[in-house]
Formats: C-alpha cells, sequence, structure tokens
C-alpha cells in the first residue's frame, strides 16, 4: 500500500512536471497561426493541480478516415481538455473516440494514463505524417503511463478497447481528415 501511494506521488509529480512543459510549448506555439480556433490556455493556478473530478462535456468532432474506416473523433486540443480526456466516461463504444493533438512529440517518461477512467480504451500513437506507429492497450483505471517507443508521436487516437483490430486499423496505416493530412488540419499555417 505505501508502495502504491510512493508510486502514485511519483506519477503526479511527473505530471505536473509534465504538464507544465507541455504549457511552456504551447506557449510557443501560440505565436504561430495555426488552422484550428485552439489557444492555449494560462498556466493552471496552484489550486487547479488536482485532477479533473468528473468528465468533461463532448468535444467538437473531427471526421477521421483510416482506410475504409470513418470515425467521428472528438478534438482534445487544449492542455485541459487533453488533462481530462475520456474520464469518468462510462459510455464508451464503437463511435466513440477522442484525438489528442500535443503540442510537442511523446517522448519517455510521458504516456498516456487511464487515471479516473472506469473502461479499458486502445490507442494509436501517431507521428506527425499521420502514419500509426503504434497501438496500444490502455487498462481501466492504471495511472502508469504506457510510453510510446517511438519519439515522434505527436497525435493518440483513443478508441473503445479494441476498436483498431475489429476494424482491421493496423500500424502503417495513415490518417487523413476532410481537409487532409492531420499536419494540414492542425499545424498548416494560414
Amino acid at each position: 500500500m505505501v508502495e502504491n501511494d510512493q508510486r502514485l506521488r511519483q506519477t503526479n509529480s511527473v505530471k505536473r512536471t509534465n504538464l507544465l512543459a507541455l504549457l511552456f510549448a504551447a506557449a510557443l506555439l501560440a505565436g504561430c497561426e495555426n488552422s484550428h480556433d485552439a489557444t492555449p490556455p494560462p498556466p493552471p493556478s496552484s489550486t487547479e493541480n488536482s485532477l479533473p473530478t468528473q468528465a468533461q462535456a463532448e468535444l467538437p468532432t473531427v471526421k477521421l478516415y483510416l482506410g475504409a474506416e470513418t470515425l467521428d473523433a472528438e478534438q482534445a486540443l487544449s492542455w485541459q481538455q487533453q488533462e481530462t480526456g475520456m474520464m469518468f466516461r462510462t459510455n464508451v463504444t464503437d463511435e466513440s473516440a477522442m484525438l489528442f493533438v500535443l503540442p510537442e512529440a511523446l517522448r519517455a517518461p510521458n504516456g498516456f494514463w487511464m487515471t479516473n477512467c472506469p473502461i479499458s480504451l486502445s490507442a494509436a500513437y501517431i507521428g506527425p505524417d499521420g502514419v500509426i506507429e503504434e497501438i496500444h492497450h490502455l487498462e481501466k483505471n492504471d495511472n502508469i503511463p504506457v510510453v510510446a517507443t517511438n519519439n515522434n508521436i505527436i497525435y493518440v487516437l483513443e478508441t473503445s478497447d479494441g476498436w483498431f483490430g475489429r476494424h482491421n486499423v493496423n500500424i502503417g496505416m495513415v490518417i487523413r481528415t476532410e481537409k487532409g493530412s492531420l499536419q494540414e488540419t492542425y499545424f498548416q499555417n494560414k
């Protein structure tokens, strides 16, 4: 029990450090004109350092094309949307998905974790070119980050557990939107 408490405190400390790094990166990117309307929020105050306590409202969606499959995915663009992700959601179906657009590459020891997520999920770790580099199982309520083995992951697509296998979506496939590539959709200058 003490070991788990210590690991949880260490994980929360790493999350706060990673959050500050993400905020700094988001502030740097704020000077660029992106094709999406997300603007980085101000850094959290000391009272906002705790984890979210409830599910967030459904976010605006984007239509994704994954080979022959299409998926309407919620867009987690701000640090707060990304921190909350699918926490507390109990109605995750094959139509549920969330695309995380990261301000910088996901690098160890950072990864996606499942604190306050009562349902297991699957996650595709995606490179800047929109190619699925890795697919991971995310175990419900697990607070240990699932670290990418690749250092160029800038998008993560969360779906219901096993969705990628059930829909024959595999590593190496390219994800696109109605606007074109993920890069064109989220990072192309106007």
